[in-house]
């Protein structure tokens, strides 16, 4: 009886995967996908998976967002790159910064534009407080918990001291995980003080390579046909894009109910309390890129 011919992703020929990283990391609301490691991790494992496979580039466009994302991320790689024996490649575009970087650092080697804006080693936590604002409109703020701190940080009452100071320990706690990360990965390549490096600033793609953060400015098929030659067959992965769908305050016509596979936070898209969502969710995203001028 005849075998089954093995099923293959792609001819036995010398590849490269190209893993795009677009977006903020973590949740972005209904109508944006974020960079999630459970949504990425079909996609990373079938780069990892190319017959012929001669190394994995991450083209990387992120501002950063959740650390616990990025982290899980770039966990995963370095485990597929080094189970695999696997070389890889980050190249950043416009901007590689905080949870960013530390995708970036998930590379072997980093490639930058001159203009690309990278670094950020820092953890964010920002808000709003509301307390004076209802108080001139007469509304009192009520909540209720069993555990004395599970209201801490409402943003609908003054600051507590122990609150943010609790608060400043998670996020000491989550800078250092960073920090032993990028000095995991780049070594002894790091050449400016840590005082700097570590401080939360950022560069463009020039001073970044001048500070060790990244190895070189170069265009990603550059680097490539150095590496590999010009017969080297490129294989995309990226995130399946979201498909505008016909809802009525698009201008489109139906009953606001978006395909099964938006999910449940897009199903009823038409309401308005889905709508100022979608709306804060997408002001919430273009903060992430306004730090960076972008």
């Amino acid at each position: 009886m005849a075998s089954k011919p093995s099923l293959r992703f792609w001819p036995a020929k010398s590849c490269v995967s190209v893993i795009r990283l677009q977006g903020v990391i973590g949740d972005a609301g209904a109508f944006r996908k974020g960079l999630r490691a459970v949504s990425l991790e079909p996609l990373i494992k079938r780069a990892f998976s190319l017959h012929g496979l001669k190394a994995v580039v991450l083209q990387i466009n992120s501002p950063g967002g959740s650390p616990a994302q990025a982290s899980l991320i770039a966990g995963r790689i370095r485990r597929l790159a080094e189970e695999k024996n696997v070389p890889v490649i980050a190249f950043c575009e416009d901007v590689a910064a905080s949870g960013g970087y530390w995708l970036a650092c998930a590379a072997d080697e980093i490639y930058v534009d001159a203009n690309s804006v990278v670094g950020s080693i820092g953890v964010i936590s920002a808000g709003f407080g509301f307390p004076e604002l209802l108080k001139r409109w007469g509304i009192e703020r009520r909540v209720h918990t069993a555990g004395e701190r599970k209201g801490m940080l409402d943003p609908f009452r003054s600051e507590d001291e122990k609150d943010v100071a609790h608060l400043a320990e998670i996020q000491r706690d989550i800078h250092e995980g960073f920090k032993d990360f990028v000095r995991t990965r780049r070594g002894a390549r790091l050449a400016g003080d840590e005082d700097l490096l570590f401080s939360g600033a950022f560069w463009a793609g020039l001073k970044a390579r001048d500070l060790g953060l990244v190895d070189g400015v170069a265009r990603m098929d550059g680097v490539l046909e150095e590496k590999f030659g010009k017969k080297i067959k490129l294989r995309r992965f990226d995130q399946q894009k979201f498909r505008f769908w016909r809802l009525p305050f698009m201008g489109g016509q139906g009953n606001g109910l978006a395909p099964p596979s938006l999910g449940p936070e897009a199903a009823n898209a038409g309401r308005p309390d889905a709508m100022l969502c979608a709306l804060v969710a997408s002001l919430e995203e273009r903060s992430h890129w306004s730090r960076f001028g972008l």
